[in-house]
């Protein structure tokens, strides 16, 4: 199996959120885009993504649009996760078998999959690059039809790119 590449359909799925509700793929579409973030508790790679996260969700607030975290974790470790790094989108958790990796096949954590309302999967991104956080953000924009927000800045002190 590989990992799913733009123009593929995004297999559908419902996990449960660490807020307590069920989140699924189906249900995000019908607002509009839906980011899909791939990732594990203990990933440092995932340690300086997510919060690069939590700034695109910032960015573009309104309910035109989804993010989803998926943690490979228990949830009280997908929610210690989210408290320790300010996360306020949904985080949603799974445990082995991962059903849901094994269907989008992530090459790396952290993986995030931009998939446009149709279902059809748009973005890739595996592990960190600010340059795909940027061009994701641009991505959104557009679909908002909204000014696009730099969320990864060069000059923040932070890498420009980390192995997942």
């Amino acid at each position: 199996m590989a990992t799913l590449e733009p123009g593929a359909q995004a297999p559908d799925f419902a996990l449960p959120g660490i807020d307590g509700r069920d989140h699924s793929l189906a249900d995000a579409l019908k607002a509009g885009p839906t980011v899909l973030a791939f990732g594990k508790a203990d990933c440092r790679t995932c340690v300086l993504a997510f919060p690069y996260l939590e700034r695109l969700s910032q960015a573009y607030p309104g309910g035109r649009w989804t993010l989803l975290g998926i943690l490979q974790d228990p949830a009280e470790d997908a929610r210690a996760f989210a408290q320790a790094h300010g996360l306020t989108f949904p985080i949603a958790t799974e445990v082995e078998p991962f059903p849901v990796s094994q269907a989008y096949d992530p090459e790396a954590t952290p993986t995030i999959f931009y998939v446009e309302p149709d279902g059809r999967i748009a973005r890739v991104s595996p592990a960190f690059r600010k340059s795909d956080l940027n061009e994701l953000s641009a991505d959104l924009a557009r679909s908002l039809g909204v000014a696009t927000v730099e969320v990864a800045p060069a000059d923040d002190g932070k890498p420009a790119f980390r192995p997942g």
